[in-house]
């Protein structure tokens, strides 16, 4: 099975600590890596835990609070100096672009390589980035300015083949891709053999979500639907549900509740709330509703 993971680089809410860094993850595929986020600080945690910067060619910003995207001019930087030459490419709301081009311009830097912006914003059930494996989505969320969540969903594979019809047969093989892909089989006699007999399922394919800054929102449900992996926003505990309301950010227990009713597999917390250095409390309250939760933990890696 090809490699599905997720790695924590930040999972730390707007006011800077000692102990949490803001937000930013890697998403690794087999070889492709997505950073989703990149809060300031994100290149530091990189070189901290040794993740290097190869194979990132897709960014996805979820929204324009500092904590979100204020690492990203450094990291664009970074990769200048190092004479990367690929096209990076951006997805954000369009005004990131300003930003950047801003930033570039009064420090009169030129870029290396092409940087390619993709606004988001439309098309919820369009892929923003798709290949042979897997696509991504968008999807909106409800906090003070405009953000959305993102979706990395794996396609379905191939069916697999029987070793036995392979033994028998001896399949040419662009036969056996013809059957991988579904079709049914006819031997030198004519005879039509139903797939369904000479191959096996393949694995469920699996997917990651990922809701950042967020009030409690169930509008959020329909897109993370049965996802494998929920990471979800957990800035407060119950004992802020107003202040939770107020500030359009989740409370631990409600984080819980959206993966409930979206029958995620897991429930990972994060953008905890400086407040909270021992966040035991966060976990207890979330696992009352939803036994499969963990705490995010900057440096670790989390199976899909």
């Amino acid at each position: 099975m090809v490699p599905f993971t997720v790695t924590v680089l930040g999972n730390g809410s707007a006011v800077p600590t000692s102990f949490q860094k803001p937000s930013s993850q890697l998403i690794t595929y087999g070889s492709k890596r997505f950073m989703v986020d990149c809060g300031e600080g994100t290149q530091m945690q990189m070189i901290t835990y040794k993740t290097g910067h190869r194979h990132i060619d897709h960014i996805f910003i979820s929204h324009l609070h500092g904590d979100h995207f204020f690492g990203l001019i450094g990291f664009l930087n970074t990769l200048h100096l190092y004479g990367r030459k690929q096209p990076l490419h951006i997805y954000a709301v369009k005004e990131l672009e300003k930003v950047i081009e801003l930033q570039l311009e009064v420090s009169n830097s030129k870029l290396s390589y092409p940087l390619l912006f993709h606004f988001l914003g439309a098309g919820f059930r369009e892929t923003l980035y798709e290949d042979k494996n897997i696509e991504v989505f968008h999807f909106p969320l409800n906090h003070r300015i405009t953000t959305y969540g993102f979706i990395f969903r794996e396609k379905q594979g191939e069916r697999k083949l029987n070793k036995s019809f392979v033994e028998r047969f001896h399949p040419s093989i662009e036969q056996m891709h013809a059957v991988k892909s579904g079709h049914d089989f006819i031997t030198k006699a004519g005879e039509t053999i139903a797939n369904k007999e000479i191959t096996i399922d393949p694995a469920p394919p699996r997917s990651y979500a990922y809701c950042s800054d967020t009030a409690y929102f169930e509008e959020a449900i329909p897109f993370i639907k049965n996802v494998n992996l929920l990471y979800h926003e957990a800035t407060f505990d119950n004992s802020q549900q107003l202040l939770a309301k107020e500030k359009f950010h989740s409370t631990a227990s409600q984080a819980a509740m959206i993966a409930v009713k979206a029958n995620a597999g897991k429930l990972l917390l994060g953008h905890y709330s400086a407040r909270f250095k021992e966040r035991k409390h966060l976990l207890e309250e979330a696992r009352e509703i939803f036994p499969d939760t963990n705490l995010s933990v900057e440096g670790e890696s989390y199976e899909v």
